[in-house]
């Protein structure tokens, strides 16, 4: 079967009303394993509270070991959260005729969208996406026009104090990595001197009931072409991460925590030391909508990443990977069906 067209030319089908799961989703050769939930299967990530003193280390060797790891205590307000999680959740509760006035359209990122995964498979996932990226003013006046203000503050309240804990956490993790001040905001400035914007994006995720839950996918199987994501988990079951020895395990995220999982940009940079980890998102039985909202930290288009091996260290380093375009390495990743280190290894 021939790949489905880039997702900015799909129209996300109106998952909210139909009673049978169409064709176009039913996902084949799902393994029953997959579609279990109980709480025996789960595995427990490691907890980093963000006030522990030895922070700096519990974080690097999280992401060493795992690539992922709960952050508590982290700053972000539960009332702020919660106020966010509702407006995606009136969002998505609009009338797809509005929601279709934001569609995310070729060679733009914000808006209405399917998963981008979309473009790597065969099947359509079980999901609608909404990204935005800066203000989110332009897409909200077409949702609520009257009073689109109140919507657009709690968004934007949110994205800062995301963007502040992510400054946060990658001065902890260069650290970790032995990488200086200086040398960080020489590699890692995100604001891109050409246009001025940051390169941070807050994708909102709406899972809604499915009538068969066991032919779906939420999310395929991939990895964040990121620095790191921040992700609140509305629902408590449904991801999991690809462990090598015992395959696919569901996580049971704390209430408390936000997850951060190492991306692709990081496993670069650290030259391997930490691993941008395969996830996906199951569909279990439910009658509700479920939510999620993934804070995606990443590096500009225009710079140069490549692997960090300290010049004056004990241990002769080499680089596994070879360096990239931020640019180049989306395309290369297109290219590779979501596979992008692969193609990058020396």
């Amino acid at each position: 079967m021939d790949k489905l067209p880039a997702v900015g030319l799909l129209t996300p089908l109106d998952l909210n009303t139909v009673e049978a799961v169409p064709e176009s989703h039913v996902w084949p050769h799902l393994d029953e394993s997959s579609q279990k939930f109980e709480s025996d299967k789960t595995v427990s990530i490691p907890v980093v509270d963000f006030n522990d003193d030895n922070v700096l280390e519990l974080i690097g060797k999280a992401c060493e070991e795992w690539g992922m790891f709960q952050l508590i205590n982290h700053g972000i307000p539960k009332t702020l959260t919660a106020e966010t999680e509702e407006v995606a959740r009136c969002l998505f509760g609009l009338p797809q005729s509005q929601k279709m006035k934001t569609l995310n359209v070729p060679g733009t990122a914000n808006g209405y969208c399917m998963a981008r995964l979309t473009k790597h498979h065969d099947k359509m996932m079980w999901h609608e996406g909404f990204t935005i990226i800066g203000s989110p003013v332009d897409d909200f006046k077409k949702l609520w026009p009257s009073d689109y203000q109140p919507f657009c503050d709690k968004v934007e309240e949110y994205q800062l104090k995301m963007k502040a804990l992510a400054d946060k956490l990658i001065s902890l993790i260069f650290k970790y990595l032995g990488i200086s001040d200086e040398e960080m905001v020489k590699k890692l400035s995100y604001i891109d001197p050409a246009t001025g914007k940051p390169h941070l994006a807050l994708r909102l995720n709406s899972f809604p009931p499915c009538p068969e839950p066991s032919k779906v996918m939420g999310l395929a199987a991939h990895t964040d072409t990121s620095l790191f994501t921040m992700l609140h988990q509305a629902r408590r079951e449904g991801l999991q991460i690809l462990n090598e020895k015992e395959g696919w395990l569901p996580l049971a995220p704390r209430r408390d925590a936000l997850i951060i999982n190492i991306g692709d940009f990081l496993q670069i940079i650290s030259n391997g030391r930490f691993h941008s980890v395969p996830h996906r998102v199951m569909i279990r039985e439910t009658e509700k909508t479920t939510m999620s909202m993934a804070y995606f930290f990443h590096p500009p288009g225009h710079l140069y990443v490549a692997p960090y091996c300290k010049p004056l260290s004990e241990t002769l380093q080499t680089p596994i990977y070879r360096g990239v375009n931020v640019k180049e390495y989306f395309i290369i990743k297109a290219k590779a069906s979501g596979k992008g280190i692969a193609a990058l290894t020396i």
